[in-house]
């Protein structure tokens, strides 16, 4: 296999298309996409077409149509005529999109001659510019290409890039816009650089992509006030949910403060392939809890918090599940409020919405369910105390974490309670992960069914009559894995 060439095919440029008047020929479905993204890009757009196309005819000729705008405020002319080179002495840039072989040849070779850039779709050999897949966030825009080799493999990218980037990230950029005056005359300009590393690596920041802007606004006014870059600084506690294992249902916001993390804090529950989603150089500290053992205290754990949050860290705080479901989050929290430190709570896919939903098993169903409980079944001295007689009423979905260990307290407790020792149970070992196992059974023999099919992993159990209504598979689909960059 011969190695890829390192030179640079095309050369990224970024051009300002406000007021600057383009040429596209062509009348069908391509050129249609061609015209919606140089409108977007601010240009005046003229469409050179023998015939126009439905969709081209319908959204440029329909009254409140998608290009209302742009046709009141002239930035659309469309002609259903057939190209005439003399139009491109007005033009910055062409596009050919008649998906005519023939016709596309030759408005590239009048382009050419006339000095102007010409992008053919599908025919990069007779392109002078190429446009790339285009992530867009406000001020900040990225674009990717392939050089024209392959745009589906671009397309693909800027998903990638999609999904890490802060949907706020245009607003972040405006934000800091808005005070770049105030900065450049307040600080020298290493002192600059320096309040900008700081600004877009801290809490403010955080702030303006949570949305809280207007706080932002009043922490970045007395940031400049105070006219001193290296004072000390606090930094921001996180507290994420990882989900219940598989890292495809992590959330976007827990990527995104994740790759941002300057410490992280992580349980047992979280694996190797979340982990991945770190930051490389982030300082990781295990502190998992488990029945048995505890590496670290709660308290040692919050003061662990507070402490590197105080040294101007972006701490992470990574667990399984959601952090406020059996997970004392509200304990960190409080914790870190406390000391005053910016904290922000990221939700995750609580272990029984994930496990359930693998198992296919329907936490409530119109027929079987009216309701879902969600219980732990391990309390601070072993033994959970709960309301039994509450949890063993019909028509009712429960959902037990930590109950492996009191299965069978957990079944005797229901059924001298009321329930029908009959009632479907579905234990699921490992949820979500390829390892996953999922036993059902009968409430009756709960003890037997987990020790009978070796049950020892983290393990949810889930009792109601939903529980006989779910797959034997594991309910994943077969996809490509993903590698993180």
């Amino acid at each position: 296999m011969t190695e890829p060439d390192n030179k640079m095919k095309y050369f990224p440029l970024f051009l300002k298309l406000a007021e600057q008047t383009c040429l596209v020929v062509g009348g069908g479905t391509m050129a249609l996409s061609k015209v919606r993204l140089l409108l977007k890009a601010g240009a005046t757009v003229h469409v050179a077409a023998a015939e126009i196309g439905s969709e081209l005819h319908e959204e440029a000729g329909a009254e409140g149509g998608c290009f209302a705008d742009e046709l009141k405020e002239n930035r659309l002319v469309v002609n259903a005529a057939r190209f005439d080179p003399q139009e491109l002495s007005s033009c910055t840039l062409v596009v050919a999109a008649s998906g005519d072989p023939a016709l596309d040849a030759r408005v590239a070779q009048a382009a050419r001659e006339a000095g102007k850039p010409v992008n053919v779709v599908d025919r990069t050999d007779l392109c002078t510019f190429i446009m790339p897949a285009i992530v867009h966030r406000g001020d900040v825009i990225i674009g990717i290409s392939t050089s024209g080799a392959s745009p589906v493999l671009a397309r693909n990218i800027r998903a990638q890039i999609e999904s890490i980037l802060p949907a706020r990230l245009g607003a972040l950029s405006a934000f800091a816009r808005s005070f770049r005056q105030a900065v450049k005359a307040t600080f020298a300009w290493d002192g600059r650089k320096r309040f900008w590393e700081r600004f877009f690596d801290g809490p403010i920041a955080a702030d303006v992509l949570a949305g809280r802007e207007a706080m932002a606004r009043e922490k970045m006014v007395s940031q400049i006030n105070r006219a001193n870059v290296g004072a000390a600084h606090r930094g921001c506690v996180h507290i994420v949910g990882a989900g219940p294992g598989d890292p495809d249902l992590l959330t976007l916001r827990a990527v995104q403060v994740m790759r941002d993390a300057d410490v992280v804090l992580y349980d047992n529950l979280i694996g190797p392939r979340i982990l991945d989603y770190v930051r490389r150089d982030a300082k990781r500290i295990y502190v998992g809890k488990t029945r048995a053992r505890h590496s670290r205290t709660q308290n040692e754990i919050n003061a662990l918090l507070v402490h590197y949050a105080m040294t101007g860290a972006r701490v992470v705080r990574l667990k399984g599940g959601d952090p406020f479901v059996f997970g004392r989050g509200g304990e960190e929290v409080e914790a870190v409020r406390t000391q005053e430190i910016a904290v922000e709570v990221v939700p995750g896919i609580t272990a029984a919405a994930g496990c359930a939903a693998t198992a296919q098993i329907p936490l409530t169903h119109r027929d079987h369910a009216n309701a879902v409980t969600f219980v732990t079944g391990h309390g601070s001295a072993g033994e959970p105390d709960l309301d039994w007689a509450a949890l063993a009423r019909r028509n009712q979905t429960l959902a037990i974490y930590m109950g492996a260990a009191n299965a069978a307290l957990i079944s005797q407790k229901l059924i001298s309670h009321g329930l029908d020792g009959k009632t479907s149970v579905a234990v699921i070992e490992n949820g979500t992960l390829p390892e996953q196992k999922t036993v059902r059974g009968s409430l009756t023999a709960l003890s037997d069914l987990m020790r009978d099919n070796d049950i020892l992993g983290p393990a949810m159990l889930v009792i109601g009559d939903v529980a006989a209504l779910g797959s034997q598979s594991s309910g994943r689909l077969h996809r490509p894995q993903r590698r993180v960059a």
